[in-house]
């Protein structure tokens, strides 16, 4: 679950999650509905390893003698709290669920819909690596139990009946494991590195008039103030863990950030993305100084740095979420990527020899959408070898 890219790798590029629920069950409440079970899974070894939390730090084990017996039975006891009378089941204000022993950030507002059953209902979690699956047999049923990875607390269940236009998954929590943090506290809390999840909206009105560039993504808006002759630029180029970090790199460029831009689904994620039918593509947005680099030396970068002709894909990585594509913010931009482009399919030696033309799109910058923090700084982050490297030759 830690390295989801790989894992789409060795599985056939299909979705660890929605694999690991097909195999054991799809079922459609919490706790009442007829299941079937799936013979051919392997029960998961549970990561409790017994009900008083005994394995936990001295730090949540303090947190723990300060729950609720709901809490108890629910988070310990890996009980179910009552449909339809539990704290945010009908809570539909901005800001996020964490984990209510270990505090770790679990769910989003943004990712949040009204499911009819009574329980907190998400499509996914903020962060994969906050989770973990078991399979749970208890109740004469087959499911798959999500816990939280820090504080261990049993969350509640994860079904194949959500939202088709999204992820297709309903995560079902029960409010007992969960504290809600609305957004104008996320930051006093400790979680303002989160607030780019809502694109840094200000929690409270402002008295300007001044409205966001939502094609510019907000933690880059203040460096533009600050710097006013810096530009911005952005790029698809394939899995966008390789592209940043080569850009990074570039001299000129003061910062990088991976996201997703041009399709129609509002606040995608990674999982939402790559099922390929969003119309977004993995991105990276580029701040970068004029002086130190032009936007026509920038975007040449970008063409030496993966395979500009080849259709949807890059690498093992194939889908339209992967495509080559520039997104010009300004007509200039649209003007200069053109004749780039055109430069490479008459002058590129590397085009020449392949005997191709580049497929790479132009077009105008839509909304950008920063990815989950797990994506940025990747390579930086994990050890391994990157994902692209720069030809020599043009």
């Amino acid at each position: 679950m830690v390295n989801i890219r790989n894992d789409y790798y060795s599985l056939s590029r299909m979705n660890y999650r929605k694999i690991l629920i097909s195999l054991v069950i799809v079922v459609f409440s919490c706790t009442d509905k007829k299941v079937r079970e799936n013979k051919g899974v392997n029960a998961m070894k549970p990561m409790v390893e017994n009900e008083k939390g005994d394995h936990l730090s001295a730090e949540h084990r303090e947190k723990n003698k300060k729950l609720t017996p709901l809490q108890i039975s629910v988070v310990r006891e890996n009980g179910t709290e009552p449909p339809f009378n539990n704290e945010y089941y009908d809570n539909h204000k901005e800001g996020i669920y964490v984990d209510v022993v270990s505090g770790e950030p679990l769910f989003s507002s943004l990712h949040k819909f009204d499911s009819g059953t009574g329980w907190p209902s998400f499509t996914r979690p903020i962060n994969e690596k906050n989770v973990v699956y078991n399979r749970d047999i208890s109740h004469g049923m087959s499911r798959v139990e999500v816990r939280s990875r820090r504080g261990d607390s049993h969350l509640g269940h994860i079904f194949e009946d959500g939202p088709r236009d999204q992820t297709g998954l309903r995560y079902c929590i029960n409010s007992a494991s969960l504290r809600f943090i609305p957004i104008e506290n996320m930051e006093e809390e400790g979680y303002g590195h989160l607030l780019s999840l809502f694109h840094a909206r200000p929690a409270k009105p402002s008295n300007t008039e001044e409205t966001l560039d939502m094609t510019i993504f907000t933690g880059f808006q203040e460096i533009l103030k600050k710097n006013q002759e810096f530009r911005v630029a952005t790029f698809g180029a394939g899995c966008f863990w390789g592209v940043e970090t080569i850009l990074k790199k570039t001299p000129g460029v003061k910062d990088v950030e991976s996201g997703y831009m041009g399709g129609i689904l509002k606040n995608p994620g990674y999982y939402d993305v790559a099922r390929g039918n969003t119309g977004h593509a993995e991105v990276v947005q580029v701040v970068y100084d004029p002086n130190a680099i032009s936007y026509k030396e920038l975007v040449r970068v970008f063409f030496r740095l993966h395979d500009p002709t080849t259709q949807d894909r890059q690498g093992p990585d194939v889908g339209t979420q992967y495509r080559s594509v520039v997104f010009y913010h300004s007509e200039e931009q649209k003007n200069t990527a053109e004749k780039v482009k055109a430069d490479f399919n008459q002058t590129s030696s590397y085009a020449k020899s392949l005997g191709k033309k580049a497929v790479t799109q132009i077009a105008e910058a839509k909304t950008f959408y920063a990815a989950e923090d797990y994506h940025q700084d990747y390579y930086e982050k994990n050890a391994s070898r990157a994902c692209h490297t720069m030809r020599d030759s043009w």
